[in-house]
């Protein structure tokens, strides 16, 4: 049975959005990994699999999207855990109309 394009994102996008989100905030915003890990509601381990690339193999190099994950950081960082959802769907949406996952989610909205 085929996959639907957000059961490919569950297990193929998000941990990519995560890993970048993480290293943002971590790099960019000066945070620790525990702070990340309350930040993103995830566990502490977690982001220590995201950061060590256990989790989330694909680099993303496209600036644009950089970008736009480094915003979703601030956004996250000022406003905790209730924002990481409305902030990863908003990547991922982004990652899909870049067609970064194109050769999979051409039904994808």
């Amino acid at each position: 049975m085929k996959s639907t394009p957000c059961e490919f994102m569950k297990w193929n996008g998000l941990p990519v959005i995560r890993r970048e989100i993480s290293e943002s905030m971590i790099n960019k915003f000066g945070l620790s990994q525990k702070e990340t890990a309350l930040k993103l509601g995830l566990t502490p381990a977690a982001i220590c699999q995201y950061i060590s690339k256990k989790r989330g193999k694909i680099k993303i190099i496209d600036e644009n999207i950089l970008k736009e994950i480094d915003k979703s950081a601030k956004i996250i960082i000022d406003n905790g855990s209730k924002s990481t959802v409305n902030e990863t769907c908003r990547i991922c949406k982004i990652m899909r109309n870049e067609g970064l996952f194109q050769f999979f989610c051409n039904s994808c909205e």
